[in-house]
């Protein structure tokens, strides 16, 4: 697990880009951006619930504000004397902190992650306030990993690839989808894991066309088929996410490795150009120019990839419309593939750490 100190640095880092900003405090309402940076709770409880907020300040040093269900768990870490419970309205109670400490005026939060009546409210009861946008600052410290936080997320995939590797003996013909499904899971998490890192994807045949397939109890692998498996297990709270796809039997067809040999030649060749400096577009252009040489670019229906950290899919985004850079620090997924609704798809994903010479498969 991450030393406690590391998180009081990511506050640091984020207190001189509220500097930019201009913020006298920045309230932390997202979860993951919450975890980032104190270490408190990276799941809220349920949909529509909350297990608390941070409230950064320039001058008052950091508040965790949070419920009587996690007063004990925050005591655990974090300065009793900084820690708000509260008890009916959350964000008037966090509002009416934030106004009476001397000095801050102006207030960002992440608007894009608190509900319309939480804003309101907070308006209300932060009197003499100014609210303004906060979002993304804590992403933008969250798009380069430092060296613990990729030792962390090569042992996730260090147990994904442990559990690619024993995976060909579970698929077997009569099992089915969510069988499958099952079984992988249970290998995770009897290996260490805490949860997925997202839903086990397990498409057979047609099925595989579906990028995102539910598996299914109705759908059985049979002798002579392929079977596309996304999967990905979350190790001491990092993620990681990687696709892979099986012939079953001993005669795969043309199709299968013809479409197999374009999808690992067109991930080949993104991976073989990807460097520091270069635009998250350019990327995936490569993998898509690849496949139009081919005929075949009709058929790669997403993006190249997209970055893996605290959650499975974070910035930067691999696609024609997103123009930011690779830069040293960066985790993301390659991933390109081909689907064609009558028979099925292929795709191939490797994780990579963009390092100040190149890439570093995971």
């Amino acid at each position: 697990m991450i030393d406690r100190t590391v998180f009081a640095q990511r506050r640091e880092k984020l207190r001189r880009l509220m500097k930019i900003k201009k913020f006298d405090a920045l309230l932390i309402s997202g979860a993951t951006n919450r975890y980032y940076l104190s270490g408190f709770e990276l799941h809220d409880p349920q949909p529509g619930e909350s297990a608390g907020c941070l409230l950064i300040t320039l001058r008052h040093g950091d508040w965790l504000c949070t419920d009587g269900r996690y007063t004990d768990a925050a005591a655990r870490l974090w300065d009793v004397n900084k820690i708000l419970q509260y008890r009916g309205n959350a964000a008037s109670e966090i509002g009416a902190l934030a106004s009476g400490l001397s000095g801050v005026c102006t207030v960002g939060i992440e608007t894009r992650l608190v509900s319309h009546d939480f804003y309101l409210d907070f308006e209300a009861a932060a009197k003499g306030c100014s609210l303004e946008r906060g979002d993304y600052l804590a992403e933008e410290l969250r798009l380069f990993k430092d060296e613990e936080e990729i030792r962390l997320m090569k042992a996730s995939c260090r147990l994904n690839h442990e559990m690619l590797a024993w995976l060909p003996a579970i698929l077997q013909p009569g099992r089915s989808e969510a069988e499958v499904a099952w079984e992988i899971e249970k290998y995770f998490r009897e290996h260490g894991a805490e949860e997925l890192a997202f839903p086990s994807i397990v498409g057979v045949d047609r099925n595989a066309a579906l990028p995102h397939c539910i598996p299914s109890h109705d759908t059985v692998i049979q002798e002579d088929c392929m079977v596309l498996t996304d999967v990905g297990c979350r190790l001491n709270r990092y993620c990681s996410d990687q696709t892979r796809v099986f012939w079953i039997g001993d005669h795969p067809s043309d199709q299968y490795l013809r479409t197999l040999d374009a999808v690992r030649e067109a991930q080949n060749r993104a991976i073989q150009t990807m460097h520091p400096g270069m635009k998250t577009s350019d990327a995936d252009a490569v993998a898509r120019k690849y496949f139009a040489e081919l005929g075949l670019d009709a058929h790669f229906t997403h993006g190249l990839g997209h970055g893996v950290g605290l959650e499975t899919h974070e910035p930067p985004s691999l696609h024609a419309r997103n123009k930011m850079t690779l830069e040293p620090g960066m985790i993301v997924t390659v991933e390109p593939g081909l689907y064609f609704p009558e028979w099925g798809g292929i795709r191939w994903e490797y994780m990579v750490l963009i390092r100040e010479d190149g890439v570093e498969i995971l």
